[in-house]
């Protein structure tokens, strides 16, 4: 029987302008799986990113969610879709203004109605998830580090058991250890979750602890697809040349 694929992306097209941004990207994520799309700055990993989330709405092509279409979804479908997605992003990206268990508790209070006391709960265990002790839930962002505060990050994105987890360059801004237990905790809570996660990243560790698959993105085209035991040996020179960090080599001539 036909696994139906999580997030399936079909032929999508994006331009700003005279700008191509996504020149056809085809890309299918299963239930369970794990993938990171690489690439260098400009090369359309964000707008593939927030094309599948519906921040941007394609030119053309096809991005279906659990066999659903998605390009045409009114607001309401939109809203209810949003439900299946948790999102750590770059920077963390946390409510200055809020302490920290209310960030965490954001999706469930707002999306989901759930009561103070009950989402306030829920947040003490997702800090202890991501290995934060109950004390830190009082705090404000600014009273954290940049590694705290990616953990908890983390574990907003978690909080609500989504089906999906989009992480955006997940490790920007870390010192390379704690960029590592990052990687673990992302690891750790998309396999506790059973979750699917879809990961864009120039950080090739980071790409490798977390990737089941992984696909290079250049010039607004998947150039390719593989495991991620396979990068080392892609046969792809965009992919060799990127993976190592080669300066010569066919991106940017």
């Amino acid at each position: 029987m036909a696994i139906t694929p999580k997030i399936a992306m079909r032929d999508v097209k994006k331009s700003f302008g005279e700008k191509v941004v996504l020149d056809g990207v085809t890309l299918t994520v299963n239930p369970g799986e794990s993938l990171v799309i690489i690439g260098g700055s400009g090369t359309g990993k964000s707008v593939t990113l927030k094309c599948i989330l519906g921040l941007i709405k394609p030119d053309e092509g096809s991005i279906q969610i659990d066999g659903k279409e998605t390009t045409d979804l009114n607001a309401r479908e939109r809203d209810e879709l949003m439900h299946k997605f948790g999102m750590l992003f770059q920077g963390g990206a946390l409510f200055d203004s809020l302490r920290v268990w209310q960030n965490i508790a954001f999706g469930l209070i707002q999306g989901q109605h759930m009561n103070p006391k009950d989402a306030h709960d829920i947040a003490i265990q997702k800090l202890a998830q991501v290995g934060l002790k109950p004390q830190v839930a009082d705090l404000f962002p600014a009273e954290l580090s940049g590694g705290m505060q990616k953990r908890v990050a983390l574990a907003r994105a978690i909080a609500t058991k989504p089906d999906i987890i989009f992480f955006d360059e997940p490790t920007t801004g870390l010192d390379p250890i704690m960029a590592d237990v990052i990687n673990d905790l992302i690891v750790d809570c998309v396999k506790d979750l059973g979750a699917t996660a879809l990961s864009i990243t120039h950080d090739m560790h980071s790409a490798r602890k977390i990737a089941d698959h992984v696909a290079m993105i250049y010039a607004g085209k998947i150039i390719w697809y593989g495991k991620v035991a396979e990068l080392d040996h892609s046969g792809n020179p965009y992919v060799d040349q990127f993976i190592h960090g080669r300066a010569e080599g066919p991106i940017g001539k």
